[in-house]
């Protein structure tokens, strides 16, 4: 009769070691069920369920793998199950998967300490840690500095996934981290069009409230704006009523703004990642298409989407040329570009900061808040805003390592 086992090996890796271990296994008459193995600053971990022919040959096995460690510290330990204890972590493995992404500009183990505390109260369990940036720069003269993201891969179905969702966005919020939950399925490898606001999201400005401040009623506009971001005005109102404050603003001023504008921190690495990666890109901005293009040529961007001043005899009119960039027509542009690509909406990622961002953030497959405000980030499924937008690689779950050179 087979005996059910679960195998466990932990010490100091050695050049050759596995070879050894997976020799002894093979040896043994093993039939595999499961295996993994790491390897973390030197020390090996290594786990095997498998069956075994008989307790003898268990027995023989475990004295074999423990013999490997003659000359070093080598634990070996087995787990023996019956049939009913292996059927129960046979069924397990068909549970849900999620992977929570923690970024953040220096981890601490009471963050993670708080964060597993969360993940184990909501009846998910932790089954693995990677790191996927690189490691922090540290040296005698100077603290741990840059950027670090872990990934947490996660088993089983939240109790309560809305109550989960919102003690993650606290928690982020008072832990100055970046929590991200999201279903491990295949939508989250494949997605392959990204679409990006671009004031206060790629670039760090509201192009109308620079505009205005030419036209000498920067206070009046960037207020209007303030309240839009927020959520507390309709933007297409707002977009209307700040335009009008513009009438007769002297095109001239635009050369001057549009050389000024700054990219938002980590706009060209997460530009230059998903071109590697494949993706398509676009602009869909309730700013303006004269800036939108500037951006568009310093990031390599495919599609631009904005609105279009309306100019004569070289002065603003005060109103732009329908069809008006507002929260609609962003959605409904993602639609458009998706299905241009033959993509599924599930395909897509959206980022952006206002309130007229969320329609699409909520219909990409991946929507991503960006340093928004409040209402926005809590309706947003994800959210970065303690790192630049390199943090949506991460997201990604991609490994900064594979992004270098």
């Amino acid at each position: 009769m087979r005996e059910f086992v679960l195998i466990t090996v932990s010490g100091q890796d050695r050049p050759g070691l596995s070879a050894e271990l997976t020799g002894v296994l093979a040896d043994a008459d093993l039939k595999l069920l499961d295996v993994a193995q790491a390897v973390l600053h030197g020390n090996l971990s290594l786990a095997v369920m498998a069956q075994a022919s008989s307790a003898p040959a268990l027995e023989a096995l475990v004295d074999r793998l423990r013999g490997l460690g003659t000359d070093s510290a080598l634990s070996v330990q087995a787990q023996r199950l019956d049939l009913a204890g292996y059927e129960h972590w046979a069924q397990a493995q068909d549970r849900p998967r999620y992977v929570l992404s923690l970024l953040s500009h220096g981890l601490n183990a009471a963050q993670l300490r708080q964060v597993s505390d969360i993940i184990e109260r909501h009846g998910l369990a932790i089954e693995r840690i990677d790191r996927l940036s690189r490691p922090l720069a540290v040296s005698s003269q100077t603290p741990a500095i840059g950027h670090g993201c872990i990934e947490l891969r996660l088993q089983g179905t939240p109790l309560d996934a809305e109550a989960l969702r919102a003690e993650l966005l606290s928690a982020a919020q008072d832990l100055d981290v970046d929590l991200g939950l999201q279903l491990d399925d295949l939508n989250r490898r494949h997605r392959r069009l990204a679409v990006f606001d671009m004031d206060s999201t790629l670039i760090q400005a509201e192009v109308i409230d620079e505009l205005a401040k030419a036209a000498g009623v920067g206070d009046r506009v960037a207020a209007i704006t303030e309240r839009a971001m927020r959520g507390e005005i309709d933007f297409r109102a707002s977009f209307t009523e700040r335009m009008a404050l513009l009438k007769g603003l002297d095109v001239c001023v635009l050369d001057e703004i549009g050389a000024s504008l700054r990219l938002t921190d980590g706009a060209e690495a997460l530009f230059a990642g998903l071109k590697r990666l494949g993706y398509k890109t676009a602009i869909l901005s309730g700013g303006f298409t004269y800036f939108a293009q500037q951006v568009q040529a310093r990031l390599g961007i495919d599609y631009v989407y904005a609105n279009e001043l309306q100019v004569e005899d070289g002065k603003c009119t005060g109103v732009a040329v329908e069809p008006i960039v507002d929260a609609q027509r962003k959605a409904e542009l993602l639609r458009e570009l998706a299905a241009r690509e033959g993509l599924t909406l599930e395909q897509t990622i959206a980022v952006g900061d206002g309130a007229n961002d969320l329609p699409m953030l909520g219909l990409a497959g991946l929507g991503v808040a960006f340093r928004a405000k409040p209402l926005v980030k809590a309706s947003a499924r994800q959210a970065i805003s303690t790192l630049g937008l390199e943090g949506v690689l991460y997201l990604l779950g991609v490994e900064e390592r594979l992004l270098q050179g």
